[in-house]
């Protein structure tokens, strides 16, 4: 199968599971007064799952066809676990765009911001002159909440679709729970996403070190980890150490990746505007290399910046000439393109040992290359 027909095949799946196992079951009783947010809420779930690279799904299959090959009793089962992924990463974006307070993801409203709107036009639909000052107050409120839930709801989803597939499948076992881990690395990774914001500017080794702790759990856990491990415990390989000594390199590679084209990327590719992780205050790798690189003044000016409340756009402007002038910005290309060369190693290993063809060992590199942009490799 050819990259977009999978991504095609991807596509059509994760929207009939997320129709299937998404909200409540027919006939449950939904009190017809709460009928249309109801709607709005699963509609909007669907819509959130629209999009995207479906990066983690084809890196499931991928090393699951290295192994198995895609002719496979199992094929179409794995593919709905590869669709799980990919529908636990939609949850795991709804919850990061509020805590962020993203008004964009893939270059439309995100979850929350779409829900409030909906819950305006809802208010006012019926009788404008007459619609509530309160309850138009309350509203972001109230679709913030709701984005909450739609996040959660997708997250139970997501295990719903592992659940109802894992006992069918040859080497089903282990998968659920290398499912559940991952839901429960990805959890203490947010934990440890909000803690970082806490630790002091004065110490840039220190800020390097909690921030890469962040990539481990938060991102390589359920990006590249996961597939990697789901993939080979699903074609009936042992992951140990494997998947990890791939996905680590890897994942912590596409985050860095991520961070600096926050910074340096096109806005009509990374469907937001550049510059956010500045404008709200995060504290980075590409931070704690220019807290380290820079001279005193440009650092006061950084410490500064980043323990204050808000950063206008001329901040956005100098933070990013100190970040390009110290070497920061070099820094992460190389700490990228190391890491890229460290996962393509794990991958060659791996091919030997699991006694990959040449081609399978091809692809999986191929499809691993995809995670992190040519130029940055």
């Amino acid at each position: 199968m050819t990259i977009p027909d999978d991504i095609a095949a991807i596509n059509h799946r994760i929207s009939f599971l997320v129709d299937r196992h998404l909200g409540a079951p027919a006939g449950t009783g939904i009190p017809r007064s709460c009928q249309d947010i109801y709607d709005a809420v699963i509609c909007q779930g669907q819509a959130s799952n629209e999009g995207g690279k479906r990066l983690r799904a084809r890196l499931l299959l991928s090393i699951y066809d290295a192994i198995q090959g895609t002719r496979s009793a199992d094929r179409d089962a794995v593919m709905d676990v590869a669709c799980a992924i990919e529908v636990f990463q939609t949850a795991a974006l709804v919850h990061d765009d509020i805590i962020d307070n993203s008004h964009l993801r893939r270059g439309k409203p995100s979850a929350h911001v779409a829900l409030t709107s909906a819950l305006a036009r809802m208010a006012t639909a019926e009788d404008p002159a007459n619609a509530l000052p309160s309850a138009v107050e309350h509203i972001p409120h109230i679709g913030a909440g709701l984005g909450i839930m739609l996040g959660d709801l997708l997250s139970t989803a997501s295990i719903d679709i592992v659940n109802a597939i894992s006992n069918h499948m040859e080497h089903g076992d282990g998968v659920l729970e290398a499912f559940l881990n991952m839901h429960r690395e990805v959890e203490i990774g947010q934990v440890l996403d909000l803690a970082v914001e806490q630790v002091p500017l004065n110490d840039p080794h220190r800020l390097a070190e909690a921030s890469l702790a962040v990539f481990r759990w938060k991102t390589a856990s359920y990006t590249t980890v996961a597939p990697l491990t789901i993939g080979m415990l699903a074609a009936g390989a042992d992951p140990h150490n494997a998947a990890a000594a791939i996905g680590t390199n890897l994942g912590t590679a596409f985050q860095l990746a991520d961070d600096l084209l926050d910074i340096i990327g096109d806005p009509a590719r990374i469907g937001k505007p550049t510059g956010g992780d500045i404008r709200e205050g995060k504290r980075t790798v590409l931070l704690s290399d220019a807290l380290n690189l820079s001279n005193q003044r440009d650092r006061s000016y950084l410490i500064n910046a980043f323990t204050a409340d808000h950063r206008d756009e001329g901040d956005v402007r100098e933070i990013t000439r100190i970040f390009k002038d110290s070497g920061a910005f070099e820094a992460s290309r190389k700490r990228i393109s190391y890491l890229w060369f460290e996962a393509q190693h794990a991958i060659n290993r791996t091919a030997h040992k699991l006694q990959f063809s040449e081609k399978a060992c091809h692809d999986v590199i191929q499809c691993c290359s995809l995670f992190i942009p040519e130029a940055l490799r």
